[in-house]
């Protein structure tokens, strides 16, 4: 006769702080196994708990719970999984550890700022370069990198709380309100005024322009294009941009975005790049650093998703590298078409495998076509 499952007892979870859960809730979406030794993640209803990356399906933001150590889901009631084995020997190295710990003290110490690298790795008592490696490869970004994204994470929760725009500052740690507004451009895709009227006020002009792979829609805030996607139908195109921006003025204006348009239609057709395109989009210090990436993709090339995480220093970061691609806003222009599967063929994309087949096509042959005509003068 199977022992029934250990009730989970109703404790507080004391052990972080919700700036830092929401990023933990991003690494699990993500599958971020990076982050397999920071910490684990338990499940109300089931009454498990898993390290970050398993295979298990998501379950509901509502019902989860972080904790730092195996052990401390352990003592809360929870059992571990199966799948993932989150309290085997070797779930977390010296390494991880270390990492884990230093993400806990600036966490810790958010609202008073981050603390220095050298001050840090004092306090762990290890070295500065050790520490910094053992960051990279498991957390997947710097120190400093980690802490400014916990900050905004935590502003984002406030504002979206409606809370007042100057408390909810200094509350998440910044310490003055010009040192986020150089941020908001950047993180917010808008000022934190704007983002916490959920884009409400936010003038958003988007075109529909036809193409060879269907229709194309293009989105611009004043800062620069905050929306790429393609489809069938103009109406569905325009329902996804109002879902993606509720609280935003949408106007459709084709003869504002003509030149944006056709930079973007030219990316679709493989003809010569197209000027640098300003852009307005929000993202993680990790997404962005994958998207810089891609667009390092020479056109007519791809790379697998274990080369583009290897790229950007962070080689076990497959899953959340294809994350990136999957949640990228501005198709196109950051060109996660590019992007394959190991075992070969095209993969999947967030406008269909056709798409993208079609794309990778037309640039090989451009890029072909084009290799040709730098050749002939040798020829002759």
């Amino acid at each position: 006769m199977n022992a029934m499952p250990l009730k989970p007892r109703k404790t507080p979870n004391t052990g972080t702080m919700p700036g830092a859960d929401d990023a933990r809730w991003q690494q699990v979406l993500a599958r971020d196994a990076r982050a397999a030794g920071a910490f684990v993640y338990a499940v109300t209803t089931t009454g498990v708990f898993c390290r970050c990356g398993c295979p298990s399906r998501f379950p509901r933001r509502e019902n989860v719970r972080f904790f730092a150590t195996p052990a401390e889901a352990l003592g809360a009631g929870f059992r571990a999984c199966r799948r993932c084995r989150p309290g085997a020997p070797g779930a977390s190295d010296a390494a991880q550890r270390l990492a884990a710990l230093a993400c806990r003290r600036i966490e810790a110490a958010l609202e008073d700022g981050p603390p220095r690298l050298g001050a840090l790795a004092e306090a762990l008592g290890a070295p500065v370069d050790v520490l910094r490696r053992a960051f990279r490869k498991h957390v997947g970004v710097t120190p400093r990198r980690y802490a400014e994204t916990l900050r905004m994470e935590r502003l984002r929760g406030r504002l979206r709380r409606r809370e007042k725009i100057t408390p909810a500052l200094y509350d998440s740690g910044f310490g003055s309100s010009s040192r986020l507004y150089e941020r908001s451009n950047r993180h917010l895709g808008m000022t934190p005024g704007e983002y916490r009227a959920g884009g409400r006020g936010v003038r958003i002009e988007f075109a529909v322009a036809k193409s060879p792979l269907g229709n194309v829609l293009v989105a611009s805030t004043p800062r620069g294009i905050c929306s790429v996607s393609i489809g069938e139908s103009p109406r569905e195109l325009e329902r996804r941009l109002s879902a993606e921006f509720p609280g935003a003025r949408l106007a459709r204006d084709d003869r504002a975005l003509r030149a944006r348009v056709g930079a973007v239609l030219a990316l679709v057709e493989a003809r010569l790049p197209a000027e640098s395109l300003p852009l307005d989009v929000r993202a993680t210090a990790f997404q962005r650093r994958v998207w810089e990436a891609l667009q390092h993709i020479p056109a007519g090339e791809t790379r697998t998703y274990s080369e583009v995480a290897a790229s950007v220093g962070s080689p076990r970061a497959v899953r959340a590298v294809a994350r990136a691609c999957a949640t990228n806003p501005v198709a196109l222009i950051v060109p996660c078409h590019r992007v394959v599967p190991k075992a070969g063929g095209t993969g999947g994309y967030r406008w269909g495998a056709p798409v993208k087949r079609e794309l990778l096509e037309n640039e090989r042959r451009a890029a072909g076509a084009r290799g040709v005509r730098r050749r002939k003068p040798a020829a002759g």
